[in-house]
């Protein structure tokens, strides 16, 4: 691709400011700016990647709005192009090189799909999925190698389900929805109720929604309450590896990173962010546009737009002033113990 053409279907894609004028530099791939070689197009967004300028065998780069660093890169021949959030236009550039695997539409011979199931136009159904009685399959669908879907399911337009997916009964999933390999949509929430012979099951009646545009990483669980719905809203991203409980409600453009578990009932507002191994416990409601840091256990509810850390979390800078302390803890000991002991000898 020209890099001309370049520049005019991001243009397109997204923001752009100015640009050199290499119109006829030939770009065939994106790559990391510390591993481009010749032919690349890659970007630099933060101080600890701008010393890579002067290294990169890049011939493109997206950067900041920043006169400095374009001509660093004019100097060293690097064609370049300028734009508020060089990583946001780097990811439409992507795209520009790369297509994901998408299944032709058919249904593979070893399929097995109810006489009541409803499909879709331009669906495409992989090898020994099973599909159940009553589901409903949108337009432009792709169901990969053994999808089950029970009873009841409903899919949007344009969603894809990856190889092993389970969905249990009557989960609903909006359009433009991604589901990773060996993700559970739906099973049973654990409901169970404390009697004089021991734990009782409580049904889980209810079920799962996802709203338009979820993603959810590899191998993680939604599960479905005993009434009512287990909801996550649009746009919301979840990783691999995340236990989202029974009766949950997620926020929309919410991020919620590998190994996070919530408990059951638990609020999040739009927006929110949820570092990796962060624990919430039962019913507990997080704030539109809070984010707990990696590890946080969270007990309590937390305000909107808090930055909260540790366990049980507190605000982001005491536990900052904590953490650093806890480092001097024998020092200060030490410290302490010498005090006590001057104290005895003058008493």
């Amino acid at each position: 691709m020209k890099f001309s053409e370049l520049v005019a279907q991001l243009a397109e894609a997204g923001v752009i400011g100015s640009f050199s004028a290499d119109a006829d530099l030939n770009i065939h791939q994106v790559a990391a700016i510390e591993e481009a070689e010749v032919g690349c197009l890659s970007f630099i967004e933060g101080e600890g990647y701008v010393r890579y300028l002067q290294t990169t065998q890049a011939s493109a780069v997206i950067l900041p709005n920043d006169e400095v660093l374009q001509q660093q890169a004019q100097e060293r021949g690097i064609a370049w192009i300028s734009a508020t959030s060089p990583k946001a236009l780097f990811t439409d550039a992507i795209s520009l090189f790369y297509q994901p695997y998408r299944p032709a539409p058919g249904c593979h011979p070893t399929a097995i799909i109810h006489e009541s199931a409803t499909l879709g136009a331009n669906v495409s159904v992989g090898a020994h999925a099973v599909i159940d009685a009553h589901v409903t399959i949108g337009d432009d669908v792709c169901i990969a190698a053994n999808v089950v879907l029970y009873p009841g399911v409903v899919i949007g337009d344009r969603s894809y389900l990856h190889a092993n997916c389970t969905i249990h009964e009557r989960t609903q999933i909006g359009v433009d929805c991604i589901i990773q390999s060996g993700v559970v949509l739906g099973a049973e929430g654990f409901g169970f109720v404390p009697s004089a012979s021991g734990l009782k099951r409580m049904e889980q009646s209810g079920c799962v929604v996802l709203e338009a545009g979820v993603e959810i990483g590899c191998n993680s669980t939604v599960d479905r309450p005993a009434v009512g719905e287990t909801r996550i809203g649009a746009n919301s991203k979840i990783d691999n590896l995340v236990q989202i409980g029974h009766g949950c409600r997620i926020g929309k453009n919410c991020a919620i990173c590998a190994q996070v578990g919530l408990a059951g009932g638990v609020t999040l507002g739009d927006g929110v962010t949820l570092a990796g191994q962060v624990g919430v416990a039962n019913r507990a409601k997080i704030g539109a546009g809070a984010t707990a840091s990696a590890k946080t256990g969270i007990h309590r509810d937390v305000k909107a737009g808090a930055l909260v850390s540790g366990f049980p979390a507190i605000d982001n800078a005491l536990w900052r002033r904590s953490a650093a302390l806890y480092k001097r803890l024998p020092e200060l000991y030490q410290s302490l113990r010498q005090i006590q002991q001057q104290l005895n000898r003058d008493s």
